[in-house]
């Protein structure tokens, strides 16, 4: 096929290009929500653009008419200081036994402690990707679920507190508790005879450069919830995007609900930017996590998946 007649198909998978949505799921309306929450400031716990944003995601989520309820505490640090802490969590067909439950966390870093800036390492990351990028799409499935509504149950939990401590030498939230807050919190409130069927939690999925490895821990400990979301990318034409491959063994929100017997995957592009010797790290907690690094093309391969997951199609 020439290129011109490649860029005129209606279809581009053909040549090995992103063909458009396979679902009901709106990249674009997500990307937009990428730069509403960073327009709200640093999501750090206690923060004002913490509070604009947490209210925000309730009233967007109501209007779409699903049942919202909130888990609110306060928690207390190793050192005795108290930050507030806020889950949500909306409820779509909630009568339904059989549930699925999807994760993302919607605080942001309150230190860039990756930056190659000295001077910015104390200022909180604006958090496109590694913040607002799961809070985006999550909005957007609930969205979509309105449109094409699931085949089970399913909650969609906003955590609180992913990024708010120190993960060096993690070994667990009791020993390094201000990491993973939101999710441990949640975790150990579960009953655990009506845990859900899965739980899948997606983070840092908007990377303009989209390439999401299987992460080590889902693979260990969930196996089967891994080889059910890669066949949904296959089946959608996403396994460029989608490598069937082990990538990072990460600590990440998934650990909580794995450590308490629900088997959840982490779904992550964790290599996020160019790694150069100026950002070895690539963008991750840098000031550079800004919105201009997301896509709203990798929103859409990413809420295709999940919404394809619980409703078949």
């Amino acid at each position: 096929m020439s290129l011109v007649a490649c860029l005129a198909a209606l279809t581009l998978s053909s040549c090995g290009r992103f063909a458009g949505p396979r679902t009901a799921f709106d990249g674009n309306a997500a990307y937009a929500m990428v730069g509403t929450q960073v327009g709200f400031g640093p999501r750090v716990p206690g923060s004002v653009g913490w509070q604009k944003t947490g209210d925000w995601i309730v009233a967007t989520l109501k209007q779409l008419g699903d049942s919202v309820t909130e888990q609110r505490w306060m928690h207390v640090t190793p050192k005795g200081d108290t930050v507030p802490m806020r889950n949500i969590i909306a409820h779509i067909a909630p009568a339904d036994a059989q549930r699925v439950l999807y994760v993302t966390h919607w605080d942001t870093r309150p230190t860039a402690d990756n930056d190659p800036v000295i001077g910015n390492r104390t200022k909180p990351i604006p958090g496109a990707n590694d913040g607002a990028s799961g809070v985006a799409l999550l909005l957007q499935v609930a969205a979509a679920l309105r449109k094409t509504p699931p085949t089970v149950g399913v909650d969609l939990l906003f955590v609180d507190g992913e990024d708010y401590g120190d993960f060096t030498n993690y070994s667990d939230t009791t020993s390094n508790p201000d990491v993973l807050i939101g999710s441990t919190y949640y975790a150990r409130h579960m009953s655990k005879d009506s845990l859900p069927l899965y739980g899948v939690l997606w983070d840092m999925i908007g990377d303009k450069d989209l390439d999401i490895y299987q992460e080590g821990n889902s693979v260990a400990d969930a196996p089967e919830v891994v080889s059910l979301v890669w066949k949904t990318a296959k089946d959608l034409g996403y396994s460029k995007y989608f490598i069937p491959q082990t990538g990072e063994t990460l600590i990440d929100d998934h650990v909580p609900f794995l450590d308490n017997g629900l088997h959840m995957i982490d779904v992550i592009d964790y290599d996020y930017g160019p790694k150069t010797a100026q950002y070895p790290e690539g963008w991750h907690h840098t000031m550079q996590d800004t919105p201009d690094k997301v896509s709203a093309q990798s929103l859409q391969i990413v809420g295709d998946v999940a919404v394809k997951l619980v409703t078949g199609k």
